[in-house]
């Protein structure tokens, strides 16, 4: 069971090495970067937005650092000032590779050791990523608060100053993870990456899954199965269609059904691919 929390997403940067675009809307995949990110992060009870509002996929509160551009640590003030979880997921909008798996590795270590006020995700090259983390919320406003006192104001503050007075674990994720786009170059890989074929699949049903609302988890592998059953077994044009009115079954089984209602539809359907199939070799 996932650790009960909030999460506070950055997305108000100047993208300096971006020529100032707007980062978190640059889509890869057909996705805004910071729709991707909230996708990696839904299982949180509230999300706030530190960033100019604009449309996203899910609904999160939005707010904006004083001054605006003061930079990562005053931003993650503004957004702790929105919420009152005891547990705080904390990440940048330019995460494109990041996930829900992640996401709970990241809860579920804080979890794990009693004594640690922060769980933050490692790079390849074992450098911290205090923008990829879970913090307990009561340690973190109590070193925001201590920048405040010493400094009078967070602004321009370096996220060092917080996490260097945390009790800190660690998580080590794969290589992606934590990759962050901040050149047009890491945008071009991160684009030719989600097009590789090991990849292209999952990254295009997430996509479909988000642009349509569509929350329910699926086995995959069994539609693509079904596919190939009705396009060997009737005719090529039968795997659209029946995976169509396959979806269309467990919709009017309700939300009840859940995967399994797909699962069971599917099993149907190519079960009935199979016996079109027979018959049409006792034909031949």
């Amino acid at each position: 069971m996932t650790t009960a929390h909030d999460a506070v997403v950055l997305a108000g940067g100047a993208a300096e090495r971006l020529g100032g675009a707007d980062k978190p809307g640059v889509r890869i995949g057909g996705r805004a970067l910071l729709d991707r990110v909230l996708t990696a992060c839904r299982g949180a009870d509230r999300t706030v937005v530190v960033g100019d509002p604009r449309p996203t996929t899910r609904p999160v509160h939005w707010t904006r650092e004083d001054p605006p551009g003061g930079g990562p640590l005053a931003a993650l003030g503004a957004g702790v000032r929105q919420t009152g979880a005891e547990v705080l997921l904390v990440l940048s909008a330019d995460l494109p590779f990041l996930d829900e798996d992640a996401v709970r590795r990241l809860l579920g270590a804080l979890a794990e050791d009693p004594e640690a006020e922060a769980a933050l995700l490692t790079d390849a090259e074992g450098c911290d990523q205090p923008l990829v983390a879970a913090y307990r919320g009561a340690p973190l406003r109590r070193e925001l608060a201590r920048v405040v006192e010493e400094r009078g104001t967070l602004a321009g503050g370096p996220l060092r100053r917080l996490t260097g007075a945390l009790r800190l674990t660690r998580v080590t994720a794969g290589p992606l993870a934590s990759f962050d786009c901040d050149t047009w170059e890491d945008i071009a890989t991160a684009r030719a990456r989600i097009r590789e074929h090991g990849t292209v699949l999952d990254e295009w049903i997430t996509a479909v899954k988000d642009e349509l609302g569509i929350e329910l988890d699926v086995d995959t592998g069994v539609l693509l199965d079904l596919a190939r059953d009705a396009a060997h077994g009737v005719a090529r044009p039968a795997a659209p269609l029946t995976t169509f009115l396959v979806g269309y079954a467990a919709a009017r089984a309700g939300t009840e059904g859940g995967p399994e209602a797909v699962a069971e539809a599917a099993r149907k359907a190519a079960a009935l691919a199979q016996r079109w199939a027979a018959e049409q070799d006792e034909a031949g």
